[in-house]
């Protein structure tokens, strides 16, 4: 149910019909039933009511009526009324006390009225100036049913027809109607069930005293009065439930506030919770490196061999047992950070930036400049505020003390924020593991301690200094005001200057453009500030102008502050000399920004091309090796002829390397121009070249074989498109389910056994995969007249003439020299009992041959 929803139900008893059937409706803001105020009971429930509502209202600006016909004859607080009410300001009010400055003054607040679409029937000012009791009730509701915002809008719109005017008021009179108004929506605040119909006056001033004293609602009826009186007053019962409907409304927005801000503020934990893990992690890694890398690259040379050995083990150990571990939290350190980036990226946040060491030391060197300055300016004030000078003073030094002491403690109050800076900074150097955090933090206890005593002496001296009655004259005041303004002024400087001396660090044009525009924002803000210095500087001369008009003779400089006009002046003329540099500074920066731009535009365009076109080679490769088109030797001059263009395509390789240098040198770490990198298109061109050279092995290979097998062009081309029919994924090589359907299709009946004796055979290695190479070996062998050791054994006994064993002389008679000379000087003697001098064991070599044993 809607918070109005209650109320609404409430006051749909508020009409009535008439026997005939005529629906009578609620009267118009308009119209103002004056037979019906002259009732005394009612009128009294609209006064009482009405001076409520005006009051609950006019206590926003401080103020409040008690009579409501007299102290709205001015018309003054009647303007102010319609000021708090519509958040809008109304013409200037006149303040003269003339019948002609009231008449005035209500009739800007009617015309007010008036314009926001409001008919005032027979309502002018001159009654209400008067006091005119029925016309001034009449202007208030008039008033409450415009600006009471969309509950009375909502009463006034709802028709109903269950009920009349009178059961619609009779039903506030015992009191339980504005109790279960609170109990629904507060029900910690009413104890609905021991309320009693028949005490209406206890639970009218139960409910009155809960709104009040819970709810802000002030008390704007009597529990007697409306109890006393047949028909209460309807004007004064929607006056008091209105109040309810925008006091619940009013929580109800603040409760979904709150939900919203619980909500954003979990997910910014959740996302600190991560960077706090993803710093942790990564300064640990980062110290590991740091401490690591000087034991790495040292490359003296151990005295002795034990030490050589432990130094040997020791980068063993290093390989083995440090070095994956790292690896494998710089594997989870990626993962954070990207899954952060992602959460930042989907709550519409801005990307998490880890701090690199060289940010790290100027975020230490902010600190200590401005703890330098800071401590700069406490210098002195301790003993400054712990003297006593004020005990032996005159009355008018003491004056003049105190007068010092309050600018002092404008000047205080402005280096407040500088105090809250250094600690932030001191905090933030903490969280990112500063190594030299211990004197941070000592430095900045210290001038938190010192701030704090600042603060209490300052309170001291003050209570001692404001026991003295006289107040400074003219001239000091202009001291007073001169140091006031003069101190933030100040201040404004010095972080001006320094904010234009400080150091930045960009990586995008994007980040270099945030900081110049920044830059043009400060700049539209000097002549402001001239004229802000012009002020103060008025100030100083109204100072010498009195003094030489009244024949004062000034001693020393302005007792409030150090702060002089000359050093503003020079403090100004530094800030017009640094605005310039940094323009220059700002503009250098966007244009290395814009040639490193360029650079990565340059190398993007280039990669963009060169990627695809490796990917295309690759898949061209792959297709040409699975495809047969023509002999194995035009394939074979194909593939070289296509080796031949890929080697010459090497140029815009080198051309890459170079622009890559480039961008090396240029310090640039990313490129949103492109999706390739130096070292992926490295690999991808490696890959190419081992790719092609690779194919061309392998129709070399193909080549052998058929020449060695004695396998026939149409074989071969036969084996291939078999190996291509049954190569589904068009790989070049075959897995053992599409090979066994590859063997079936030939012809062969396998079992389990023969299979797994075949796949021994194509696949020697266990891998499960069986290349076209493999096949054709297979095929081959299957096939053709394959030579044996047996066979090989035969034809040398026949060259032997029968014997067991060889001569020499034999070998050099029979075959070709070279062939003679390899097997003489391989052949083992022969050892048998037929043996002769120089008989050689041709067996013992044949079988080695198909090693079968060992030459």
């Amino acid at each position: 149910m809607q918070i109005h929803s209650l109320t609404q139900h409430l006051l749909r008893m508020k009409t009535h019909t008439h026997s005939g059937g005529q629906q009578i409706y609620m009267e118009q803001e308009n119209d103002w039933d004056r037979d019906l105020l002259l009732d005394p009971a009612w009128e009294k429930q609209q006064r009482k009511t009405f001076t409520a509502w005006c009051n609950s209202h006019l206590r926003k600006a401080g103020t409040q009526i008690d009579n409501i016909e007299e102290d709205f004859r001015d018309g003054l607080k009647l303007m102010l009324l319609l000021e708090v009410i519509s958040g809008e300001r109304l013409p200037k009010p006149e303040r003269g006390k003339m019948r002609v400055h009231k008449i005035n003054n209500v009739n800007k607040a009617l015309d007010f009225i008036a314009s926001k679409g409001v008919k005032l029937v027979s309502i002018g000012a001159e009654e209400i100036v008067d006091g005119n009791a029925k016309m001034t009730l009449g202007m208030i509701w008039t008033i409450i049913l415009r600006f009471q915002s969309s509950f009375t809008e909502r009463t006034k719109s709802t028709c109903f027809f269950s009920h009349t005017v009178f059961l619609f008021l009779h039903s506030w009179k015992d009191g339980l109607a504005f109790n279960a108004l609170i109990h629904r929506h507060r029900p910690e605040l009413i104890d609905y069930d021991k309320l009693r119909k028949d005490d209406p006056v206890t639970n009218l001033n139960n409910a009155f005293e809960v709104a009040e004293r819970y709810l802000d609602i002030p008390k704007m009826l009597d529990a007697e009065d409306i109890v006393g009186t047949l028909r209460p007053d309807e004007k004064a019962i929607m006056t008091y439930v209105s109040c309810f409907y925008h006091a619940f409304s009013g929580a109800q927005k603040a409760e979904t506030a709150a939900n919203r801000i619980c909500k954003v503020l979990a997910v910014n934990q959740e996302n600190e919770h991560l960077m706090e893990d993803y710093e942790k992690l990564a300064s640990d890694l980062l110290e590991w490196i740091r401490r690591t890398i000087p034991w790495l690259e040292n490359r003296a040379p151990e005295k002795t061999m034990t030490e050589m050995q432990q130094k040997l083990e020791d980068f063993g150990d290093y390989r083995r047992v440090h070095k994956p571990p790292k690896v494998q939290e710089k594997c989870q350190l990626e993962i954070n950070f990207n899954t952060l980036q992602t959460k930042l990226r989907l709550s519409n946040r801005p990307a998490f930036i880890f701090f690199a060491l060289s940010l790290l030391d100027h975020l230490a060197e902010k600190f200590r400049q401005k703890a330098a300055i800071h401590e700069s300016w406490t210098d002195g004030k301790e003993a400054m505020l712990t003297q006593k000078d004020y005990e032996t003073a005159s009355l008018s030094e003491i004056k003049a003390l105190l007068k010092k002491h309050e600018a002092f403690e404008s000047d205080l109050a402005a280096h407040q924020d500088r105090v809250e800076q250094i600690a932030a900074i001191a905090q933030e150097l903490n969280e990112l593991d500063y190594y030299d955090s211990p004197s941070v933090n000592a430095r900045c206890q210290k001038i938190c301690e010192q701030w704090d005593a600042l603060g209490s002496l300052t309170q001291s001296r003050r209570e001692s200094l404001e026991r003295t009655e006289k107040q400074l004259e003219s001239i000091d005041e202009l001291y007073l005001e001169y140091a006031k303004r003069a101190a933030p002024f100040n201040n404004w400087m010095e972080g001006a200057m320094e904010a234009l001396q400080d150091m930045f660090i960009v990586h995008n044009i994007e980040e270099i453009q945030g900081l110049i525009t920044a830059h043009d924002q400060f700049k539209s803000t000097l002549p402001e500030a001239n004229k802000e210095r012009e002020a103060i500087q008025a100030i100083q001369a109204e100072v010498q102008k009195i003094a030489q008009y009244n024949g004062i003779k000034l001693v020393g400089n302005n007792p409030y502050t150090t702060i002089t006009p000359q050093s503003i002046d020079k403090k100004w003329e530094k800030v017009q000399q640094l605005v310039p540099q940094r323009d220059q500074a700002l503009q250098e920066e966007l244009a290395r920004q814009q040639s490193n731009d360029h650079l990565r535009r340059q190398f993007a365009n280039q990669a963009n091309m060169i990627g695809p076109w490796i990917q295309n080679k690759m898949e061209e490769i792959g297709r040409i090796s699975i495809e047969m088109n023509g002999t194995l030797e035009d394939q074979l001059t194909h593939l070289r002829q296509y080796e031949q263009s890929i080697i010459e395509y090497k140029p815009n390789i080198d051309q890459l390397e170079g622009d890559h240098q480039l961008i090396q040198e240029a310090l640039i770490f990313d490129n949103k121009y492109t999706a390739y990198t130096m070292e992926h298109l490295r690999v991808g061109w490696e890959q190419l070249l081992t790719t092609i050279a690779r194919t061309i092995n392998e129709i070399e290979n193909q080549i052998l074989t058929r020449d060695a097998k004695g396998i026939s062009q149409e074989q071969l081309h036969e084996y291939r498109t078999s190996f291509n029919h049954f190569d589904k994924k068009r790989t070049g090589i075959m897995d053992s389910d599409d090979f066994r359907a590859l063997l079936i299709s030939t012809g062969n009946s396998l079992g389990d056994a023969e299979f797994g004796r075949i796949m021994g055979i194509v696949d020697p290695n266990n891998s499960g995969a069986v290349t076209f190479q493999a096949f054709i070996d297979f095929m081959s062998r299957e096939t053709t007249d394959t030579d044996t050791a047996d066979q090989v054994i035969a034809s040398f006994k026949i060259l032997a003439g029968d014997k067991n064993y060889i001569t020499a002389e034999e070998l050099r008679r029979e075959l070709p020299p070279d062939q003679a000379e390899y097997c003489i000087a391989r052949m083992a003697p022969y050892t048998g009992p037929d043996a002769v001098p120089c008989a050689l064991d041709y067996m013992s070599f044949s079988t080695a041959l198909y090693g079968e044993s060992d030459l």
